[in-house]
């Protein structure tokens, strides 16, 4: 049996794309909790600094509306149902655009990193998690150790951010008391604008490099041994040996059925020794001469004993069977930049057989 660390230390190569498009549809995708963090704090800050002033003044329309008006309100069962029909419909009003704009940053924060992913696996019960003796050594690892750390790192940061901004206010604290309520809520709005402000450029910071090692740990964990980038390789090409087999098989059912076209040919133009290409002409059928068969060397001969046996007739031309050979493939035109040449071999074979060519 492997051990873990050999087994790691033999997965020296990158995952390949179907991997990693595998390991996203069971749903493990390298997700950074700090980007999702910096997401949330964003959208706080954005209700803060700019919703926040106008639910406040909101609210406090609704107050003293409330105020003046409360010696006037004749309290009955039904002003009651209405007075708290209309307090929390207003209750509502006040908290409806923070909800949702909390509610699409979540909802963004959960999709930024990896879009929509459908992981039916991740639904499927594991009653694995149950046993506490096999799920006892997740509880201290490697990655807890890391993601304590870093959480340490995070509320040290931050805290010396928070000290930093807020100190040059502490002195203003003592004023408080003197100061109008509208006064105080502004500082107050102010000094949480500016904390939140630093916490969220902090925290940018932080997820950056947390989205990146995530990215890193994420695919140094898909990574494959040789064996299994083999493996995959069969599975998606077919085996090496067996695609080869299948090649030639191809290869010999395509050479039989060449050699049964060439009784079929009406010429066989050859380099005595290398090279041999079979045409086949029908006028008023055809528009040009096209190639039945051709070959090299050991075809080559096998072409002109099949025409030879069949009473077909060779024409010796080198230059005109090797262009053919390298412009033509099997049942396709000869090129019109041969017509002449052919059209001289196949007025001889017409004449040998006592026709007369068109034109």
């Amino acid at each position: 049996m492997v051990a873990p660390e050999e087994d790691e230390a033999s997965k020296t190569e990158e995952p390949s794309e179907r991997k990693i498009s595998k390991a996203k549809e069971e749903g493990d995708v390298a997700i950074s909790q700090e980007t999702k963090s910096f997401i949330m704090l964003l959208g706080m800050l954005l209700v803060v600094w700019l919703i926040l002033p106008f639910m406040f003044k909101w609210y406090y329309q609704v107050g003293v509306s409330f105020i003046e008006n409360a010696g006037q309100i004749e309290i009955t069962p039904t002003t009651f149902r209405s007075l708290f029909k209309n307090s929390i419909i207003s209750l509502f009003k006040i908290l409806g655009l923070p909800f949702v704009v909390f509610m699409v940053f979540g909802v963004f924060a959960s999709i930024s990193q990896t879009g929509f992913i459908y992981a039916p696996k991740k639904l499927e019960p594991n009653w694995n998690k149950l046993n506490i003796f096999s799920a006892l050594p997740n509880f201290i690892n490697m990655k807890k150790v890391i993601e304590s750390l870093k959480g340490i790192l995070k509320i040290t940061v931050i805290s010396f951010i928070g000290i930093l901004v807020l100190k040059p206010y502490l002195k203003k604290v003592d004023l408080l008391p003197s100061m109008e309520t509208i006064s105080i809520l502004k500082f107050t709005h102010k000094i949480v604008v500016l904390l939140l402000f630093a916490v969220v450029i902090a925290t940018l910071v932080i997820a950056i490099a947390d989205y990146i090692y995530q990215r890193f740990a994420h695919l140094k964990k898909l990574r494959m041994t040789k064996q299994e980038v083999k493996d995959e390789y069969k599975q998606m090409e077919g085996d090496p040996l067996i695609k080869s087999r299948i090649r030639q098989v191809r290869m010999e059912r395509a050479r039989h059925r060449m050699m049964e076209a060439v009784p079929k040919s009406d010429v066989v133009i050859v380099n005595p020794t290398h090279y041999a290409v079979a045409l086949e002409y029908k006028m008023g059928e055809m528009d040009a001469p096209k190639v039945t068969a051709k070959g090299l060397d050991n075809i080559a001969l096998r072409i002109k004993s099949i025409a030879e046996d069949n009473d077909i007739p060779i024409v010796e031309n080198p230059p005109l069977a090797r262009a053919l050979f390298a412009s033509t493939e099997i049942d396709q035109t000869i090129p019109q930049e041969h017509f002449k040449a052919v059209a001289e071999v196949i007025t001889y074979v017409m004449q040998l057989k006592n026709q007369q060519p068109a034109g």
